[in-house]
C-alpha cells in the first residue's frame, strides 16, 4: 500500500470521514472506501487518477459533503487499498462497480467523479450492470481514451516516434520518486500542473504522488499505455460533462474534444485557460461547481439543500 502522507493544514488536507469500508471487487481485491457527509444525502462517487489516493479530492470533499454524501475509494494498490497483480480496465470496471454496490441502495443514483485514470475507469464500466443502474450523470476530468502517449506533450519537440519513444519511457520508468523537494515539485509541477499553480497546490499533488509506490507506477503506467476504451466511449449513455485544461501535458485537450465529438449525451465541456492536468486541485471551485450542476439537474438535489 501507499506511504500515506498529504499536506497537513489548509484547503487540501484530507478531510475525516463519517465513515470508512472495504468493498471487495470482483477479483476479491479489497479496496479503501470513504464516505463523507450526511447519510441520506444525495451521493456523489470519486475515482482518482493514476499514482493518487482520495486525497486527491479533499477540496471537493470538503465542499460537497455540507449537502451530499460523498464516496471515494483508493483505486487498488494506490492509497490504503492493497496492491494486485491483476492491473488492466477490467479490473478498474469491476472495482467502480464495487464500490457501488458496496455503498449505494438497489436503484440509488449517483453523480460519478473521474479524474484521468479515474475517468478511465469509468469508460471502462460503461456497459456494466452495475454502473448503469447507480449513475445518474458524469464528470470527466482531464482524461483520454486513447493515444495517452502519442499524444502526451511532456516531451517539448514535435509529434512523431521519437516523443513517443520518450514519453513512454518516462511515464513508465521503474526510477524511485524519492521525498519531496524543490526540484520535485519544479518536475511535477512542469509535468502535470499549470504554470500558474501555486505552491500550495503543487505541494499537495507532489506529497500524494509521491507517495504511490513505484511498482505500482510501473504496473498501471503500461495499462495507460495500451489503453483503448473509444467503445466504452460510446456506450457512456448518461449525460456526461468534460473538463480540461489547457495547459495539460499529459491529456492535452485533443482528448477532451475527442470524447465530446464520441460521447451519445455530452452535457458541456469546460476547458480551463492555463490549468493543467490536476484539475480538482488546480481549479477546486470549477470543478465543485459543475458536480453540484450534474446533482441539481439530473438527481433533483435542490439548489441550497
Amino acid at each position: 500500500m501507499s506511504r500515506l502522507t498529504s499536506v497537513a493544514s489548509g484547503l487540501y488536507t484530507p478531510p475525516v470521514p463519517t465513515c470508512e469500508l472495504t468493498a471487495v471487487s470482483a477479483d476479491g481485491a479489497p479496496l479503501h472506501v470513504e464516505v463523507h457527509g450526511p447519510k441520506d444525502a444525495p451521493a456523489v462517487v470519486l475515482a482518482h487518477g493514476w499514482t493518487c489516493s482520495t486525497a486527491f479530492w479533499a477540496a471537493q470533499i470538503r465542499d460537497l459533503a455540507l449537502d451530499h454524501r460523498v464516496i471515494a475509494y483508493d483505486q487498488r494498490g494506490h492509497g490504503r487499498s492493497p496492491a494486485s497483480p491483476a492491473c488492466s480496465t477490467d479490473a478498474l470496471a469491476d472495482d467502480l462497480v464495487a464500490v457501488l454496490d458496496a455503498t449505494l441502495a438497489p436503484g440509488e443514483k449517483a453523480v460519478i467523479v473521474g479524474h484521468s485514470m479515474g475517468g478511465m475507469t469509468v469508460m471502462a464500466a460503461s456497459t456494466r450492470p452495475g454502473f448503469r443502474e447507480h449513475a445518474a450523470a458524469v464528470l470527466l476530468c482531464s482524461t483520454g481514451s486513447s493515444a495517452l502517449v502519442a499524444e502526451s506533450t511532456v516531451v517539448p519537440i514535435r509529434a512523431g516516434r521519437l516523443r513517443t519513444w520518450l514519453t513512454r519511457h518516462i511515464l513508465g520508468s521503474r526510477a524511485p520518486l524519492g521525498p519531496v523537494t524543490p526540484l520535485a515539485r519544479r518536475i511535477l509541477k512542469y509535468g502535470t500542473m499549470g504554470p500558474g499553480s501555486a505552491p500550495h497546490m503543487v505541494e499537495a499533488c507532489a506529497r500524494i504522488v509521491h507517495a504511490c509506490p513505484r511498482r505500482v507506477r510501473y504496473a498501471w503506467s503500461h495499462v495507460l499505455e495500451l489503453l483503448d476504451l473509444d467503445h466504452g466511449v460510446r456506450q457512456l449513455t448518461v449525460p456526461t460533462a468534460v473538463v480540461s485544461g489547457t495547459a495539460d501535458r499529459l491529456t492535452p485537450p485533443v482528448h477532451a474534444r475527442s470524447l465530446v465529438a464520441a460521447l451519445p449525451h455530452c452535457v458541456g465541456l469546460t476547458e480551463l485557460p492555463g490549468v493543467g492536468h490536476m484539475t480538482p486541485v488546480e481549479a477546486p471551485e470549477t470543478v465543485t461547481r459543475i458536480v453540484r450542476e450534474l446533482g441539481t439537474t439530473y438527481v433533483g438535489i435542490k439548489e441550497g439543500a
